[in-house]
């Protein structure tokens, strides 16, 4: 039987001049769609698979400065990540996925908006005081994933990091997020002082004996070097933990904690669509290995490698209890999930890894922008692929929007819906470039082609065949440079000057 859920109105008068039985056919009629409007109604109540069922939750895991060559499934070879490797073997797992800035704050902004943070402004990233200062932060204007989502009946949730205003207008909640637990500025110390169960590493200008090098305290608890030629930024002043807007005292390691309070959200929300950014500090200094996961790593000689291996590791165990609390609701295979870092690793700073290619956090080499980038969404696409298409971070906001069935703003989006490439070995992405700009360091990628300047002239490079951006093409393919720095500059032209700096 087929039955018409739509159409006319369920009464109607009848016209001048109907004949008896042309108005007993009406009222038949009007009583036959009556009918079907209940019928129509009760289907939609019980029967599973209904539109409104069929809406998935949205997951999205952010890491924070994990490079490139750090898990095991993108080559990583010393600190085991089995969680995070078997959400790669279950899914899409990309290696040519981007973000659009190579540090925190403006890189979540594009994320967050699915829009090129350059066309608002958000070109630099706020640290320290100037996370307090008015008005920085992700302008009001722009509409969030979470602001969109919500706009068609999801449970929002921030667990972690915000990083896009520290004042009042630019809160968390008042940005799209019915709930929030985590904090606002670039970085937190993982438990609070005096640091007990870890073992911390600290930057510092000076030693305290007054030499160069590195410090241990006496029970090896802490470690200070000099290295860096900086001291540790000061994270937790005016920085407090927050449950909504009120200061909340932690006791737990906030790897533990974030991974608590998401699987709480998941656990209450079983029969509401739900979008749940669960943004990790993790792996951004300060560094502090916890005391298990330091044994587990007590054969790494390197006091400072050991401790960016316990804090990945525990990163990896953290991630992979939020994966088993959807299994255990029920909801994994209606849950799309994204996995990314916010920007390559600092190598020097935490010992990260981008293998195998060239820079890191704050450049514009492959190492600043290319990240470990991993899509899952069980049964509704193939799981054990590897996908080489270049692919940026507002695609994956893109894609979830369309998912969640949030039209609204698609024509402002700078990123694609990734779903027919997930979920067709066949399908292929449309030709486009992707752009980059952080004043005077730009970019570009169209095909295999990269093009990168930093204050002087453009360099070209065939990411192809030179993954590592060794061999500088500028000189012998003059044509090509002019073509591609036409088109950043078309699309310069189209972005705003940075709101700060």
């Amino acid at each position: 039987m087929s039955i018409e859920c739509s159409g006319p109105g369920l009464t109607r008068k009848p016209e001048v001049g109907q004949s008896l039985f042309e108005k007993s056919a009406q009222r038949i009629g009007d009583a036959k769609r009556l009918c079907q409007a209940i019928l129509c109604a009760l289907l939609a109540v019980v029967v599973p698979g209904t539109a409104a069922e069929r809406r998935p939750n949205v997951l999205f895991i952010v890491v924070d400065d994990l490079g490139y060559g750090d898990l095991g499934c993108y080559g990583g070879k010393d600190i085991p990540t089995p969680q995070l490797d078997a959400l790669a073997a279950g899914g899409v797992r990309f290696t040519s996925g981007y973000v659009t800035a190579p540090f925190c704050a403006a890189s979540r902004a594009a994320l967050l908006t699915g829009r090129y943070q350059t066309r608002f402004g958000f070109e630099f990233n706020p640290i320290g005081a100037k996370n307090a200062a008015p008005g920085i932060g992700l302008p009001v204007e722009e509409k969030t994933i979470a602001d969109r989502l919500r706009e068609v009946g999801y449970a929002t949730a921030l667990v972690g990091k915000w990083h896009l205003g520290g004042t009042a207008p630019f809160h968390p909640q008042r940005r799209g997020f019915d709930e929030f637990f985590g904090f606002l500025h670039e970085g937190h110390f993982y438990v609070p002082p005096p640091w007990s169960g870890v073992t911390t590493w600290l930057r510092r200008k000076t030693l305290p004996d007054g030499g160069k090098g590195r410090w241990t305290s006496p029970d090896g608890r802490i470690v200070l070097s000099t290295h860096l030629g900086s001291n540790e930024h000061e994270y937790d002043a005016d920085n407090p933990l927050l449950r909504s807007s009120q200061p909340f005292e932690e006791k737990a390691n906030l790897t533990d904690a974030f991974a608590r309070e998401a699987c709480d959200f998941i656990g209450r929300h079983k029969t509401q669509p739900w979008f749940l950014y669960l943004a990790y500090n993790a792996v951004h200094s300060p560094m502090q290995g916890a005391d298990a996961y330091m044994a587990k790593f007590a054969h790494i000689e390197d006091i400072q490698r050991r401790i960016f291996a316990a804090m990945l590791a525990h990163l990896d165990d953290s991630v992979g209890k939020v994966l088993a609390q959807l299994r255990e609701s029920g909801v994994e295979e209606n849950t799309f999930v994204v996995f990314l870092s916010d920007n390559g690793g600092p190598t020097k700073e935490l010992t990260s890894s981008n293998a195998p290619l060239r820079g890191g956090k704050g450049e514009l080499w492959e190492g600043g922008i290319r990240v470990p980038f991993i899509v899952s969404w069980r049964n509704h696409i193939a799981g054990r692929r590897v996908v080489d298409a270049p692919v940026v971070s507002m695609d994956a906001t893109a894609t979830a929007l369309d998912v969640g069935g949030a039209d609204s703003g698609k024509a402002k989006r700078d990123g694609i819906d990734l779903l027919s490439l997930l979920s067709s070995k066949t399908a292929e992405l449309p030709d486009r470039t992707l752009c980059w700009r952080v004043g005077n360091k730009n970019a570009l990628r169209s095909g295999d082609w990269k093009l990168i300047r930093d204050g002087n002239e453009w360099q070209l490079y065939d990411l192809a065949h030179d993954i590592r951006e060794s061999a500088n093409l500028a000189a012998t393919e003059p044509a090509r440079v002019q073509q591609m720095s036409s088109l950043w500059d078309q699309w310069n032209a189209e972005q705003i000057e940075p709101l700060w700096k």
